[in-house]
C-alpha cells in the first residue's frame, strides 16, 4: 500500500509548539515568524524533513502559511481546506484565515507591530512572495529580516533527515525526446531570450528536462535537486550524490555536469563575478537564490521557468502513454465500482476499506508505481471537504441513502490518472441528483467545448459554472488544472479557472471537474482528464477550433442523472462516452465485470 490512515498531527500540540517558537524568536531578537507549506523547491508535494507548517500546527492540507507572533498567530488556507483546518488547528492558539479573503499579507499589516522584525526563511519563500511580505510588514511599521538558520527547525526535535532516494532513468519510448534534445531546445531559447544561464529550482522540470525519476516526496516521481542550464547547451545537475548509481550517471552522459547540492552557491557566486545575465522564475524560484545571485554581481533577469511549457505540452509518446494508462486506470476503477455498488448497500464498507479496495485493484495491474495523491475517499458529510483525507480518527461507513465521492489517481510509467467520480449508495433524493447533474451539465460543458487558439482556461471557467449559478450555486475551485507525464499530478503553468490566463496549446493535459458541496450533507465532483486537441476546422465555420480529447475512461453514475435537466445533445454526448467506456474496457473484463459494465453504461 502506497498510503497510510494514521494522522500523527495533534491539534492538542499547537500551543506548546508556537510557545517552543517564541523562546527561540525571542533568543533571536525577533519578534515574528512566517512559516510556509513549501520547501525550497515550492512543490506541492514536501519530504517529511521539510513538513513544518503540519509540525507546528497540525494542519496537512497542501497549501497554506501561519505566521507567528509574539501575542498572537493566525494560520491561512484556500477554499479547499477551509473545513479541514477548523478540525485540525487549535484555534485558540492560530486564527484560521481564508488565504484569498484574508490573506497574510492585510493581516500583517493589521497585526505586526510598529518596529517589530519579522523573520523569513529566504529558501521557503519565492522571489515575488519576499516581495509581498516585505511591503505589508513595512506597512505595519516594521521590517521583514532574513534568517540564516530556520528557527522552528532548532526546536523541532525528532526533525527526519531529507530524503535520499535513488534517481532512475525515464525511457526514451515513454519521454519521447531524448534528454540532450530537450536541452538543445531550450537553451536555444535562453539564447533568443538574452540569458546566459537559467536557474532551475523545480523539481519535475528539472526531472523532465533530463528525463530522470526519483522517490523523494510522497506520490510523485521526483529527485529533489537544483540546476542551471547554460546557453552554449551545457548543463549541471547540483544534487546529493547518494541518489546516483552508475546507471543513471551514465544516462546522463556528458551532456550534464553532476556536482554535490551544496556547490550551487559557489556556482552562483562564479555567474555573478562572470557579470552573466541569468534568468530566475520569481513565482517559483528561491529569494535565497536570488539574492546570492544579486550579492556575486549578476544581471538577475525575471521570467518563467524555462521548462514550463514546454513540459506541458505532451508530445505523442506521452499522449499515447498517457491514453495507455487510462485505459489499464479505467480496467481498474471499473472493477472498483463494481465492488462498491455490490457491497457498500450492504453495509459495513469504510471509507478506508474503500481506498485500499480501489489501491489494490489498480495494484492488480501489475504497473503500479504508486497513488498520485492521497486518495479522497470522503462518504456523507465527509464528502463536502473538497481536499478530505480520510483518517483512522475520521473514518466513516459508507451509508444508503447517501453519496460517496472518491477522488484519485496513480502513477504509471507512462502516465499519470486523476479521476473523481460520485455515487449513490442506494436510491438518492431528489435534491442530490439535481445538484449532480447540474454538475455534468458543467462536465460536458467543458468536454464539449470548442475554442479558438490563444483561449485560457480562464475564457472557459464559466462553461462549467452556469447551470450551477443559475440555481445560485457555485464551487470554490478551480475547474481545472495540468496534469504531468509520470510527473505532478498539479502542474502549470495551464489551468481552467478564473485564474488561469496561460493560453491552452495542443498537447496540454487538464482535469475537468466541476463540482458542487453542501457542508454538512455531501459532496459531488465528476472529474475526468482532457487533452488539448490540434486546431480542426468546423463544418460551416470560419475559423479553426481547438477542443478537448476526453481521457479518462470510468461510468458515471446514472443514477444520480436527472434526464429532464440535460439537453438533447448532453443526454448524447454521456451515451456516446459511456459507449466509448464500454467498447474501450469490456474487452479485458471477466463476464460478471463486463455484465455489470453494460448495465452502468446502458444508454438513457
Amino acid at each position: 500500500m502506497f498510503q497510510t490512515y494514521e494522522d500523527s498531527a495533534n491539534p492538542a500540540l499547537g500551543k506548546a509548539r508556537a510557545a517552543k517558537l517564541r523562546e527561540e524568536l525571542g533568543r533571536r531578537n525577533l519578534d515574528g515568524f512566517l512559516i510556509p507549506r513549501a520547501d525550497e523547491h515550492q512543490g506541492e508535494y514536501v519530504p517529511p524533513h521539510a513538513e513544518r507548517l503540519r509540525w507546528l500546527t497540525g494542519f496537512n492540507g497542501s497549501a497554506g502559511m501561519a505566521v507567528v507572533l509574539k501575542d498572537k498567530a493566525a494560520i491561512f488556507v484556500d477554499g479547499r481546506y477551509t473545513l479541514q483546518v477548523r478540525a485540525q488547528v487549535d484555534l485558540d492558539t492560530f486564527e484560521a484565515k481564508h488565504l484569498m479573503d484574508e490573506p497574510p499579507t492585510r493581516w500583517i499589516e493589521e497585526n505586526l507591530p510598529k518596529g517589530a522584525k519579522l523573520a523569513y526563511d529566504p529558501w521557503l519563500h519565492t522571489i515575488d512572495a519576499v516581495a509581498r511580505l516585505r511591503k505589508a510588514a513595512e506597512a505595519a511599521g516594521g521590517t521583514l529580516v532574513p534568517v540564516d538558520t530556520n528557527p522552528l527547525d532548532a526546536v523541532w526535535d525528532d526533525q527526519p533527515e531529507p530524503p535520499v532516494a535513488k534517481v532512475r532513468p525515464h525511457p526514451i519510448e515513454y519521454a519521447g525526446e531524448p534528454a540532450a534534445e530537450k536541452i538543445r531546445r531550450i537553451a536555444s531559447d535562453l539564447m533568443s531570450g538574452d540569458a546566459d544561464t537559467a536557474v532551475l529550482t523545480m523539481p519535475d522540470s528539472i526531472a523532465w528536462l533530463f528525463n530522470i525519476r526519483g522517490s523523494d516526496v510522497p506520490h510523485t516521481p521526483l529527485p529533489l535537486s537544483f540546476a542551471l542550464l547554460h546557453e552554449d547547451g551545457h548543463a549541471e545537475l547540483f544534487i546529493d550524490e547518494r541518489k546516483l548509481d552508475g546507471e543513471v550517471r551514465a544516462h546522463l552522459g556528458n551532456v550534464v555536469t553532476l556536482r554535490p547540492r551544496d556547490e550551487l552557491g559557489p556556482a552562483l557566486d562564479t555567474l555573478g563575478q562572470a557579470g552573466k545575465t541569468v534568468l530566475v522564475d520569481p513565482a517559483t524560484c528561491a529569494s535565497w537564490i536570488d539574492a546570492r545571485l544579486k550579492a556575486a554581481g549578476a544581471e538577475v533577469k525575471r521570467g518563467q521557468d524555462p521548462c514550463e511549457l514546454p513540459k506541458a505540452i505532451k508530445n505523442e509518446a506521452e499522449v499515447a502513454g498517457t491514453r495507455a494508462a487510462h485505459l489499464r486506470d479505467g480496467r481498474a476503477l471499473t472493477k472498483f465500482l463494481k465492488w462498491i455498488a455490490t457491497e457498500a448497500p450492504k453495509g459495513g464498507i469504510t471509507e478506508i476499506d474503500a481506498a485500499k479496495r480501489l489501491e489494490a485493484f489498480r495494484a492488480e495491474t501489475g504497473e503500479l508505481k504508486d497513488v498520485s495523491f492521497d486518495t479522497i475517499s470522503g462518504a456523507g458529510a465527509n464528502g463536502a471537504i473538497v481536499h478530505y483525507r480520510v483518517t483512522t480518527a475520521t473514518n466513516m461507513p459508507l451509508k444508503p441513502g447517501e453519496l460517496f465521492l472518491v477522488d484519485s489517481g496513480a502513477q504509471y510509467m507512462d502516465g499519470t490518472t486523476d479521476v473523481t467520480r460520485t455515487i449513490a449508495i442506494g436510491t438518492p433524493g431528489a435534491e442530490e441528483r439535481d445538484r449532480f447533474t447540474r454538475v455534468l451539465k458543467g462536465h460536458i460543458g467543458i468536454a464539449t467545448a470548442r475554442f479558438p487558439e490563444g483561449t485560457s482556461g480562464a475564457q472557459l471557467d464559466a462553461f462549467a459554472r452556469m447551470a450551477l449559478w443559475k440555481s445560485g450555486l457555485d464551487y470554490d475551485h478551480g475547474t481545472g488544472h495540468g496534469v504531468g507525464s509520470y510527473l505532478s499530478v498539479h502542474e502549470g503553468p495551464q489551468r481552467i479557472s478564473k485564474m488561469g490566463h496561460v493560453p491552452l496549446k495542443a498537447g496540454m493535459i487538464v482535469s475537468n471537474e466541476p463540482g458542487y458541496y453542501k457542508p454538512g450533507g455531501y459532496g459531488i465532483r465528476i472529474e475526468n482528464l482532457v487533452v488539448v486537441t490540434p486546431p480542426a476546422p468546423v463544418e460551416g465555420g470560419e475559423r479553426m477550433m481547438m477542443g478537448f480529447e476526453t481521457l479518462t475512461l470510468a461510468p458515471i453514475d446514472l443514477a444520480l442523472v436527472e434526464k429532464s435537466l440535460l439537453t438533447e445533445e448532453e443526454a448524447d454526448w454521456l451515451n456516446a462516452y459511456h459507449a466509448r467506456v464500454r467498447e474501450a474496457l469490456s474487452p479485458e473484463l471477466d463476464a460478471e465485470t463486463k455484465a455489470w459494465l453494460e448495465e452502468a453504461t446502458r444508454a438513457i
